[in-house]
Formats: structure tokens, C-alpha cells, sequence
């Protein structure tokens, strides 16, 4: 492509040169002699100056090294000029074409050249420029994604050790007293492993899947607490295209049982499930008989829980807790269930 390129140059100063002239051979030597220079100084700007200096704004060196330049491309110019009118027109200004005679159209020849190469060239690098940030920004971006992604699948195999640990326990002492409650528990923690190791790696699941999920888990606890558990449920009408992210109500009800107390002999706890058009509004309660949410907010649990949200619903959520009266609050209102963030 350059030697195509310079090839229709040299054309180009035969066709500007033969103007008002019919000297053929002067006008094609002198077009050959004045290309050098011109390639000279073009690659010049092109390979050194701009890259060296303009691309990396030392502007004042660039317009001093320009100068040089000009002065040294002046000289060549001139040397050409004088070198065809000694050897090309025998000495005799008249056998000069006139457009070779002035040596301001000349120079402004030259550098018309130069100056086309060097936009193009400055084209070109701004847009390897813009092409090489775009990726950049793209691998940075997807590195993010991916860090987010791991968080998040951290997050989630923190949620369940407690709950798994407490009703293995709870299977442990039904099977020493040989209870017929024992097959019915396993069964239900088998339907709760089978959720929590299948369906937490989808992006979305139904919201009935994820009450199920918390009415399984409460049917152990009842088993657990016996006679010493009040739970009121209430969830109201929910239809299938609901979906919410998976595990994402359970560590309440998890922290409701792990740190809530018995009051008169029982543990109270209230939970309701509204869903009204996109909107979830999840509430639930138990009883304390001391103020423990600064203990509970520092727990592993609603840490977690607090950090998947900023990641998934972030800006389209509002999370309550409030310790008021005996009762350990916790209210959850997701604003538009269908817009989760892609992590």
C-alpha cells in the first residue's frame, strides 16, 4: 500500500508540474527528485515526531523538532530546484516549467502531502486508541462480573452451615429415641438440600419454590422446638410467573429461630408474604427478651444477606430492622422483581 500510495504521488506532482509546460522529460526528473524529499519528511513526522512527541503532549518539543524539520526539507527542496535547473534546463530559467520555479507552491506541495499522511496516521491511532480502551473497559468489566459472581456464589454457601448443623443434630437425637418423626425429617431435609444445592444456582426461581422452601423449614423447626414454637405464615395468593432470586428470604427466617426467645415458654414468629402487581413486601418478627440487634447485625448471616442484595436488587430495595417491645422486626420490600442485576 505505500509503494501504490507513493506511486500515484509521483503521478500526482507529474500531472501539477506539467501545467503550462511541455517539457516532459524536465518534469518527470524533477518529479523523481522531489518524491525522496517528500518521503523523507513524511515518514519523518509519521514515525518519529508525532508518536515521540505529539501523541505524548511534549508539544513544545514537537514544534521545535518540527521546525528543524521544515528548515532541513527547505534545504532538499532548494537542492532539487537548483540541482534541475543546473542539469535539467541547461541553465536557462526559461526551460523551467513554471510551477518549478516557485518555491512556495512547492514546499506547499510537500506538505499538503505530509499533512494528508499525518491526519490519516492520527486517524488511526485515535482509533486503535478508542479500540484498545473499549476492550480494556470490556475485560474489566467482565473481570468485575466474574468477581461479583464468585462473591456471590461465596455468599450463598455461607447461608445454610447453621441450619444444616442444627437439624443434623436434630435427626441425631430423634434417631437415639428411635421417634417416628425421624424418616418424615430427612425427607424434608433431603427436599431442602436438593433446593439449596440445585436451584441456588439459577438466577431466578419462583417465588412459590422459595415459600415452599421456607415452609419445609419451618415444619423441621416445629419438629426441633416441639411444643415450645408459635409460627403464624401468611402469604396470600402468589402466582407462578413470580420469581425472585433463590435463598433470598430464608436467612431471615433462619436468624428469627437462631436468635429469638422464649417468652411465657414460647417462641413467637410472625411472617407475611404480600406480593402486590411487581412488588414483595416480606415482614417477619419474633420475640426477644434482650436487645441483640447489634449482635445479630454483625452476624455472618445478615451480612451476607445485606451484600447479596446491594448486589441483586441494588437501588430496588428497602430493608427494615428494628428491635421494639420484645419483638425483633426485620421488613424487606423488593420494588420490581423482575429487574435483578446480571452478576
Amino acid at each position: 500500500m505505500h509503494l501504490l500510495f507513493w506511486i500515484a504521488v509521483w503521478f500526482f506532482f507529474v500531472y501539477f508540474f506539467s501545467y503550462n509546460s511541455s517539457n516532459a522529460n524536465y518534469v518527470t526528473w524533477f518529479s523523481s527528485f522531489l518524491l525522496p524529499v517528500t518521503m523523507v519528511t513524511t515518514y519523518f513526522f509519521v514515525y518519529f515526531l508525532i508518536p515521540k512527541y505529539l501523541l505524548v503532549k511534549k508539544y513544545k518539543l514537537f514544534a521545535l523538532y518540527s521546525v528543524y524539520t521544515l528548515i532541513f526539507s527547505t534545504y532538499l527542496i532548494l537542492m532539487a530546484i537548483f540541482g534541475s535547473f543546473v542539469f535539467l534546463s541547461n541553465m536557462e530559467i526559461k526551460n523551467m516549467p513554471p510551477m518549478s520555479r516557485n518555491y512556495v507552491f512547492i514546499l506547499i506541495l510537500v506538505y499538503l502531502i505530509v499533512g494528508i499522511v499525518s491526519f490519516v496516521n492520527l486517524l488511526n491511532q485515535n482509533f486503535k486508541t478508542a479500540s484498545e480502551n473499549k476492550e480494556l473497559q470490556n475485560k474489566i468489566l467482565e473481570t468485575q462480573l466474574q468477581i461479583k459472581d464468585q462473591e456471590l456464589q461465596y455468599l450463598k454457601k455461607q447461608i445454610h452451615p447453621h441450619f444444616l448443623f442444627n437439624t443434623l443434630n436434630t435427626i441425631y437425637g430423634f434417631a437415639l429415641k428411635q421417634s417416628k418423626h425421624t424418616p418424615n425429617i430427612i425427607l424434608k431435609l433431603s427436599n431442602l438440600l436438593d433446593y439449596i444445592l440445585y436451584q441456588v444456582n439459577k438466577p431466578k426461581v419462583s417465588l412459590k419454590k422459595e415459600v415452599l422452601h421456607i415452609k419445609e423449614y419451618i415444619d423441621l423447626e416445629k419438629i426441633r422446638f416441639q411444643d415450645t414454637l408459635k409460627v403464624s405464615f401468611s402469604t396470600g395468593d402468589i402466582s407462578d410467573e413470580k420469581q425472585i432470586t433463590p435463598m433470598l428470604l430464608i436467612p431471615f427466617v433462619e436468624n428469627a429461630f437462631k436468635h429469638g426467645s422464649l417468652i411465657d415458654g414460647f417462641l413467637n414468629v410472625d411472617i407475611q408474604i404480600e406480593v402486590t402487581e411487581n412488588q414483595l413486601r416480606f415482614s417477619i418478627k419474633n420475640t426477644v427478651i434482650k436487645d441483640d440487634s447489634k449482635e445479630r447485625k454483625a452476624g455472618i448471616g445478615l451480612e451476607n444477606i445485606k451484600k447479596r442484595l446491594d448486589l441483586l436488587y441494588k437501588n430496588n430495595h428497602q430493608l427494615l430492622i428494628e428491635n421494639q417491645d420484645g419483638w425483633y422486626r426485620v421488613v424487606l420490600i423488593i420494588s420490581n422483581l423482575n429487574r435483578v442485576n446480571n452478576v
